[in-house]
């Protein structure tokens, strides 16, 4: 509907997962075989699971699913909630069975989320990694930078140019590389970035001035994300964080609460319980996630309603939609266009309308309805298909899962190799979710600090094997 939808960027020490719902959801096991069927040789999902495993820290334990001592906390929530525990039973009525693990050996079914958080507190990648690399003699953190273009001699990269105090009035400065240059910007700023170095669809390049170095029309094409259709309800009792962000005593009681036991709202995610499941019976795995939320707002960033409200939403968890992320200038200030052309494939559309028919039958079951005393959105007059549709089209918002924008393959129009190197070039690699050659069927924090952790082995194995060698006599 020609609509601006909001995307937001992770520009902070832990990128996104400093400003992230916090869920720990891997996606599945089907989701990794099939990036390995698209050519990319170890990346199948016995070969991941090595390093999920390695990056966690379960509060459950280790098995065979999960690690534990990784550099990644990761924990349940801290209590049940009332509005949670209706859900939960109304999709076990509505035939989708109880999970208590999205991460283990099914991901189908309904329970509550686990969260990237350590004694009630968020665990950023900032926390997990940075704060310990930190330490490291040969690591220089640049704050307040931005980079503005790698830097070539022919095919091969040799540094990049930033900015630094301030975006605007900075001054701009080099670094050169001993080794490689690695990208991990994300789905939006690493092809930004890869476009104003003269990489990318040629015409777009000329368009700005910009030396073509290579035409690579796969950078920034294939964007793909999860969009979001929310429901929104008026609850008939005071239970929701509506209640608790509107009234100044129970703002600080929360405070309270979190502070002597790190329990409470203060120590949820954004998303409380949700589930997966399939819109059809034929279905291999499930296709829509539903995430369950104890707040209303009108919009995505929108304080919180005034009266007693929670949301449920649905999302597609395989869009066959797909979007593109492209330069609008030269300057690496201004923002690129972003274009995730949500519902442009029919499939997408009826997978959207299926998933919110299932989520309308959990929300109708007795043991929920006692708690909902409107459905405010869309409301009683959006009954049909085509009613469903138009209003996911008016409304509908991101899950905050953009990727494959630099995606990974063999194909012509693939960006980077199965080892994450740019295709064409020498000591250039990007490791971040715009590799992704399909988007996992859940929330991408986790798989994208598997692919940190992939593609760092990955760094530092080529670096050994093209390291000099000394000879003795």
């Amino acid at each position: 509907n020609n609509r601006q939808v909001i995307q937001p960027r992770g520009k902070v020490l832990g990128g996104s997962s400093s400003i992230n719902g916090l869920l720990y959801i891997r996606g599945q096991k089907e989701d990794f075989d099939h990036w390995r069927q698209l050519g990319n040789a170890g990346w199948g999902f016995t070969d991941v699971l090595t390093y999920f495993r390695r990056a966690e820290d379960q509060e459950r334990g280790a098995d065979e699913l999960h690690g534990t001592g990784g550099p990644l906390s990761v924990s349940d929530v801290c209590e049940p909630h009332p509005l949670c525990e209706a859900f939960l039973t109304a999709a076990e009525n509505s035939g989708i069975p109880r999970n208590d693990d999205f991460n283990g050996p099914r991901q189908e079914g309904a329970g509550y989320f686990q969260l990237t958080a350590k004694n009630g507190r968020r665990w950023s990648t900032a926390a997990g990694y940075l704060r310990q690399a930190r330490r490291r003699p040969n690591l220089a953190l640049k704050t307040d930078a931005l980079a503005t273009r790698v830097l070539f001699s022919g095919r091969r990269a040799v540094g990049v140019e930033y900015r630094q105090d301030g975006i605007q009035a900075g001054t701009t400065q080099t670094a050169y590389a001993d080794g490689e240059v690695i990208l991990a910007g994300g789905a939006f700023n690493s092809p930004q970035l890869l476009q104003l170095s003269g990489l990318g669809p040629a015409q777009v390049l000329r368009d700005f001035g910009i030396a073509v170095i290579a035409d690579m029309p796969g950078i920034g094409a294939d964007l793909q994300d999860h969009l979001q259709v929310r429901m929104q309800l008026r609850c008939t009792e005071p239970i929701t964080a509506n209640d608790v962000i509107n009234s100044w005593r129970h703002r600080y009681g929360a405070g309270v609460r979190y502070f002597l036991s790190r329990k409470g709202l203060l120590s949820i995610g954004a998303g409380y319980a949700g589930a997966f499941l399939r819109t059809r019976p034929e279905l291999a795995s499930p296709d829509v996630q539903f995430h369950f939320l104890i707040f209303s707002t009108e919009t995505a960033g929108a304080n919180v309603h005034p009266f007693s409200g929670f949301m449920a939403s649905v999302c597609q968890l395989r869009p066959e939609s797909r979007g593109f992320v492209r330069i609008k200038s030269s300057d690496p200030a201004v923002a690129p266009a972003i274009q995730p052309r949500y519902l442009s494939s029919r499939a997408d559309c009826d997978t959207i309308v299926a998933g919110f028919k299932k989520l309308r039958m959990v929300m109708n079951e007795p043991v929920m309805r006692r708690y909902i005393a409107e459905e405010r959105m869309p409301g009683a007059d959006c009954v049909s298909d085509a009613d469903i549709l138009a209003y996911a089209r008016a409304t509908g918002t991101t899950v905050y899962h953009p990727t494959s924008t630099c995606r990974m393959g063999s194909d012509p129009n693939a960006v980077v190799d199965e080892r994450l190197r740019v295709r064409g070039f020498e000591r250039l690699r990007v490791i971040d979710a715009s590799i992704m050659p399909t988007l996992v069927s859940g929330n991408t924090n986790a798989a994208t600090v598997m692919i940190g952790e992939k593609g760092a082995d990955m760094a530092l194995e080529d670096a050994a094997a093209n390291a000099p060698i000394a000879l003795s006599a």
